[in-house]
């Protein structure tokens, strides 16, 4: 008996999917797809926490998926505070690790 290839999702119903396109998280580059949120490129790459809490340090990363909970903050291109799980990654997006509030102190 011949097995055959077990068929991607994609192949199943035929999509035909835009280019991947690269990004970095902390500085190392990682691949995304077009329609996936930030949190998707990095669950993808492997990457399952991206903030740490104020007082504690304790990391976070994706929880609910649905921007209720504000554990998915990150700090995308420079800004703090922004919701992983709802954000599209686009092309060239340099996502950082978010430490405490995302904000540096003001006696810097």
């Amino acid at each position: 008996m011949r097995r055959t290839r077990a068929r991607t999702p994609a192949e199943l119903v035929r999509a035909r999917p835009e280019p991947e396109f690269r990004l970095t998280f902390d500085g190392h580059p990682i691949r995304g797809l077009p329609g996936q949120t930030i949190a998707a490129v990095l669950w993808s790459a492997g990457i399952l926490t991206w903030r740490t809490t104020r007082v504690h340090g304790r990391p976070r990363g994706a929880f609910c998926g649905i921007g209720a909970c504000y554990d998915c903050l990150a700090t995308v291109n420079g800004r703090p505070n922004q919701r992983a799980c709802l954000l599209p990654a686009r092309s060239g997006d340099a996502i950082t690790t978010q430490e405490g509030n995302g904000h540096a102190p003001l006696d810097g």
